[in-house]
Parts: structure tokens; C-alpha cells; sequence
């Protein structure tokens, strides 16, 4: 499932691609008819992300809310012209795919509109130069302003907007809750936007047991965390991947880029592609490695219905 930084930089693509255009709006498959009709040729004023929802807010106070779940995924298309900020400096992930036109089209050519769909498309949107289609998506319905206000307030804050208080409001959730660590963190009422792998990497970036219960940690270690989440997920934007390891853990032919460095031979910068596939994460589908940090074998076990990576040494419980 997409989690929060993909949802965000999604949010950022149709900002960018589509506000301020009056949009074809359509459901291809015929499951979303009735929501497509209600905004089919109004203009789209912004787009926001909360978490790990999607809000496409119109012209006439109508709101199309997206949550993709376990199987939606939007893709994107059109002539050369059609490119957003998510889309520079950074590989396409979960939940988000492109196809351009003529890389030489300068955009001064007719656009031709986009091609037949492919697949179940539950809703496309369609503009002067490009298309998004969705499929798979878990909710995908046309709301009142109104209603999407209620859709936030159940919502715990997201750490990529980080607004004045945030951090207090996630503190205090966390701590009213006896429930283990790892199991609030994957409940959006108590944060918006973490999934399976932010929440097995921030737990071991601050050493903390999954185990232990919200009410049992101080309120200075659960703001720490917050912070932390902040700051990875952030990254996430940036990176349109999850990188929660430092450079000296990622590896370069054979060496480590710490290494590396201590030889005098440049490392390559995340933007760059750099670091690959197994040098990303602490812990999240490491189970029967070594940590990277004590070299004790992480461990897997089920927590709040999804695997739970974690290090039995760096986690121990505290006395």
C-alpha cells in the first residue's frame, strides 16, 4: 500500500498538471459513473493529500476523495509538455506511473487526447495536454467540502504537513493508549500517513521496543519520534522512495560507500539513484539478516495484521 510521501508527491502531480483546468471527467469501467458526471467539465482549484488520502477539489464545492489502498494506482500520460513536480529528480514508485509523448514534441503540435483505456479505469480525468487514470483504488467517490472536512477530522496529523501542534496532538494520542508502539503507529486516528515500512524503520531509528505501550513512553521520546517520522517521510517526498539508512551503510561495487568515502572515491547522491534495493532500510524484510548495527538476527512476527521487522538487541524492552 502506498504510504504518506507517495500519496503527497501524488497530490503535488496533479497541482501541477491539472489546477486550474476544466477537466473531462469520466469512469471508463462504468463503477463511477455517477460521481464522474458530477464533475465532468468543472475546473479542479488544488489538490491535497492527507495521509494517505487524496483530496481533487472542483469549482463547484465537490471533491473527488481517493484512497488507493492495497491495489489502486493512478497512472499519468500526455504529450511533452505534461510533467510535474513529482516527477523531476526522482523514480516513480507504488501508486504512481507516466508515459510521455515525443520527448522532441515541443507541445506546439495538436494534442490527439489520450489513447483508449486500458484495464478497469474507475475514473479518468483528461485535460488540454494529458490524462491521470485510476484503478484499483479502495474508495473512490465524489464528496461534499463538508464531507471531506469529516474524512480529516477522524485523521490523526500528518507528519508531512507538521502543522504548530502536531507534535503534541501525536504525543498525547500515543501516550492515552496502552496499545504497543508498533500497532498506533499503523492507526491512522493516531498518525496519518505511516504504513508497514516507515513504522518498522522510525521504531528501530529510535531503538524503541514495538512492544511497548504508548502510555509507557515519556513524552519527550514520543515528540523524538515524531520528529523522526517527520523527517524521513520528508525525505521520502524528496526521494520518491523510503531511505532510512545513513551513507555509510550503503554499498558501492562490493564496498560500503563509508569506505568508499575513507578511499577518496565520490559517493553518488540519492538523486542520483543511489543507494540500490538492499541498502534502504534497517530492519523492514530483513528478518533472518544480521542488523546492520549489532549484527543480532532481525526477527519477524505479525502485529496489527501486517509483518513486524524488528532487532531484538537495539529494541530490547527497557528496565
Amino acid at each position: 500500500m502506498p504510504e504518506g510521501h507517495s500519496v503527497r508527491r501524488l497530490a503535488r502531480q496533479f497541482g501541477d498538471v491539472f489546477t486550474g483546468e476544466a477537466l473531462a471527467v469520466s469512469s471508463p469501467q462504468g463503477r463511477f459513473s455517477g460521481g464522474a458526471a458530477l464533475l465532468d467539465g468543472r475546473t479542479m482549484v488544488a489538490a491535497e493529500a492527507h495521509g494517505k488520502h487524496l483530496f481533487l477539489h472542483f469549482d463547484n464545492s465537490l471533491v473527488l476523495h481517493v484512497h488507493l489502498g492495497l491495489y489502486g494506482a493512478w497512472s499519468f500520460g500526455g504529450d511533452s509538455t505534461f510533467t510535474g513536480a513529482s516527477s523531476i529528480g526522482a523514480p516513480r514508485r507504488v501508486g504512481e506511473q507516466e508515459a510521455f509523448g515525443d520527448p522532441d514534441d515541443d507541445g506546439s503540435a495538436p494534442y490527439a487526447g489520450p489513447p483508449a483505456p486500458v484495464g478497469a479505469v474507475r475514473v479518468r480525468l483528461a485535460g488540454r495536454h494529458g490524462w491521470a487514470d485510476l484503478r484499483g483504488a479502495t474508495t473512490c467517490e465524489t464528496i461534499t467540502a463538508a464531507d471531506a472536512d469529516a474524512v480529516l477530522a477522524r485523521l490523526g496529523p500528518d507528519p508531512l504537513r507538521n502543522l504548530r501542534g502536531d507534535a503534541g496532538r501525536f504525543a498525547g494520542k500515543l501516550r492515552s493508549r496502552k496499545t504497543p508502539l508498533a500497532a498506533l503507529l499503523m492507526d491512522q486516528k493516531v498518525i496519518a500517513g505511516v504504513g508497514n515500512v516507515y513504522r518498522a524503520e522510525v521504531l528501530f531509528r529510535r531503538r524503541l521496543d514495538p512492544w511497548l505501550p504508548g502510555s509507557a513512553l515519556p513524552d519527550g521520546d514520543a515528540r523524538k519520534l515524531w520528529r523522526d517520522i517527520v523527517a524521513v517521510m520528508t525525505d521520502g517526498v524528496a526521494d520518491g522512495r523510503i531511505i532510512t539508512t545513513p551513507p555509510k551503510y550503503w554499498t558501492l561495487d562490493g564496498t560500503t560507500a563509508a569506505k568508499a568515502a575513507a578511499a577518496g572515491v565520490p559517493v553518488p547522491a540519492k538523486s542520483a539513484g543511489f543507494p540500490h534495493g538492499d541498502d534502504v532500510h534497517f530492519v523492514y524484510k530483513r528478518q533472518g539478516l544480521p542488523c546492520r548495527v549489532c549484527r543480532t538476527v532481525v526477527l519477524i512476527a505479525e502485529l496489527a495484521g501486517r509483518n513486524l521487522y524488528w532487532c531484538p538487541f537495539c529494541q530490547q524492552p527497557q528496565e
